[in-house]
Order: C-alpha cells, then sequence, then structure tokens
C-alpha cells in the first residue's frame, strides 16, 4: 500500500487553513497506481456476494465505476442534491460550516441487495452515514463501506462502526 499512499499529493491549507488535503488526482492519473488500487479492491471484493456498488459524488463515482466493471455488476451513483434526473430519494447531512443534501435513485436499489458504498476518503463520516440512510431506505443492505483513504483523528469510522458497518481503508494518514 505504501505504493499508493506515495501518489497521493498533500496540499496544506485547502480548503482552508490548517487542513492538509489528500489529493487522489495524482493516483488516479498514475495509470499504474490507479490500476493497483482497483486490482487491490477486486481481490478485497471478488468472492464477496454484492449486488451494486454505490459510490459518492464525485471521486466515488470513478473508483466505484472501475470496480463494479471488474466485479461484472451495476453501479449507483449518490448525488449532491438537484443532480438526479429521476424520482429521487435524499438525506441531509453536516459540513464543517453548515448541511448539505445527497440524493439517490428511488429505484436504484432493490429490497435485500448488497451494496458496497465506496468513496475515496472517510473523514468525520458525514456523508456516508447519509449515504447508509438513503440505502436503507430503500431496503438495500450495507455490506461495507470501502474507501482509499481514511483521515482517523476525525473519528468518522467510529461513527459507522457504532451504526453496524463494516468499514475498510487502504490507506491511513493518522497525524500526518
Amino acid at each position: 500500500m505504501e505504493e499508493i499512499k506515495s501518489l497521493i499529493r498533500t496540499i496544506p491549507d485547502f480548503p482552508k487553513k490548517g487542513i492538509m488535503f489528500r489529493d487522489i488526482t495524482t493516483l488516479l492519473a498514475d495509470g499504474k497506481g490507479f490500476r493497483k488500487t482497483i486490482e487491490y479492491l477486486t481481490e478485497r471484493y471478488s468472492d464477496r456476494e454484492i449486488d451494486k456498488i454505490v459510490g459518492i459524488e464525485s471521486r466515488g463515482f470513478i473508483l466505484g465505476g472501475a470496480l463494479a466493471d471488474r466485479l461484472g455488476i451495476g453501479f449507483v451513483p449518490i448525488r449532491k442534491k438537484g443532480k438526479l434526473p429521476y424520482k429521487t430519494l435524499a438525506a441531509e447531512y453536516e459540513l464543517e460550516y453548515g448541511k448539505d443534501i445527497i440524493e439517490i435513485h428511488a429505484d436504484s436499489i432493490l429490497e435485500g441487495e448488497k451494496v458496497l458504498l465506496i468513496d475515496d476518503l472517510i473523514a468525520t463520516g458525514g456523508t456516508m452515514l447519509a449515504s447508509i440512510e438513503l440505502i436503507e431506505k430503500l431496503k438495500g443492505k450495507v455490506e461495507e463501506c470501502a474507501f482509499v483513504i481514511e483521515l482517523p483523528e476525525l473519528k468518522g469510522r467510529e461513527k459507522l462502526e457504532q451504526k453496524g458497518v463494516n468499514v475498510y481503508s487502504m490507506i491511513s494518514f493518522e497525524g500526518e
């Protein structure tokens, strides 16, 4: 995993002072690194019973779409409010500076479907908790939440695990 971690750029003080932004665009731009990332995820999930992959806007789309293709299963996007063209369900979540809303198509997950929820990074877990709420409203079951990067000091994993959700992260940036 160190080879993948070395391809992630850190941008100090973005989007505001004191934040160390972990930028995966450098990983995505590296063909070998991106392929290796998807290979690790494919290896982890190839023998699991997963019906759909749900990715969160926007980097979760890139990872989730590539992984869904490798696994031969469907991909479902979760987007910010107003971006999906059909009937949707919505969930609100907390941000550092306010609230936001995400949506999923109302017919995208069937009752009982097993879902892998994926995004590039877990920080506070707010978006992920709202996403789980949407999947559960559709009567799907979140089998696991997967991330390339985890920021443990922000305790997102703990919040998800308290909800009874399995969490997998490839790389941790603890105190870095």
